[in-house]
């Protein structure tokens, strides 16, 4: 008859749709990880939910949840800013989330199932693409998604949740460090070492790969930072 039966309607799936201040959060959140609303600047309003075609209920909304991040300072009464690099919290998270990532690697290696190592050969090869074609955006995607499913594939879920709370408060550091062309060629030759210790399940080795590759980062980053201070009070 070409007619759908009351019960073939009822198992249909529904469409998922995203609240719109998730998609906002999103835009804003790569906007201000790649340096385009650098730390500092106001967050107007009016302009963004014209760029992003949203009202400013789902705008104010993603403002909130970016804050919780410490992407974005919400000032009373005067609206919100990106929130300035405080360099001295960036290393005391960057030196928590490295005890993390050692664990991670030692726990993933123990209990990472084969599917799992699959999917994360398989992000390493696109972020390897990715920084051949010098396309930093997607590669700094791929390798998030990398770690993140390192922190999953650990097997703890508190780990994870911990892991994933944290990168998300230095994320902006993280993608400033590939900003130096010799950071970011090392990082990859890092991440090649790092899926050898993973597939070989070298749990000792991955933990001291891992420790040691976010030790550069974070050199890398408070070097940077440093000197944007000094440049600035020049």
């Amino acid at each position: 008859m070409g007619t759908d039966s009351p019960s073939s309607l009822a198992a249909m799936t529904p469409i998922a749709r995203r609240p719109l201040h998730e998609a906002a959060i999103d835009r804003l959140r790569d906007l201000i990880v790649q340096g385009e609303l650098p730390p500092g600047s106001r967050l107007n309003e009016r302009v963004l939910a014209g760029q992003l075609a949203i009202s400013r209920t789902p705008l104010r909304e993603a403002f909130k949840l970016l804050a919780a991040e410490g992407l974005v300072d919400l000032l009373p009464n005067r609206g919100a800013i990106v929130a300035p690099v405080d360099a001295v919290r960036i290393g005391e998270t960057m030196a928590v989330m490295g005890a993390l990532e050692a664990l991670i690697g030692e726990l993933a290696c123990a209990n990472a199932s084969d599917g799992s190592i699959a999917e994360i050969r398989a992000l390493h090869f696109e972020m390897r693409a990715a920084h051949a074609r010098r396309d930093l955006a997607a590669y700094f995607r791929h390798n998030q998604a990398i770690h993140l499913k390192l922190a999953e594939a650990a097997g703890n879920a508190v780990l994870a949740l911990t892991y994933r709370q944290l990168n998300a408060n230095v994320r902006r550091v993280r993608y400033m460090a590939n900003l130096s062309p010799e950071r970011w060629d090392a990082a990859v030759h890092e991440h090649d070492a790092i899926l050898a210790a993973l597939a070989a399940r070298d749990g000792a080795r991955l933990k001291a790969l891992l420790s040691d590759h976010l030790a550069h980062k974070t050199a890398s980053v408070l070097a940077a930072l440093t000197e944007g201070l000094v440049k600035a009070a020049a």
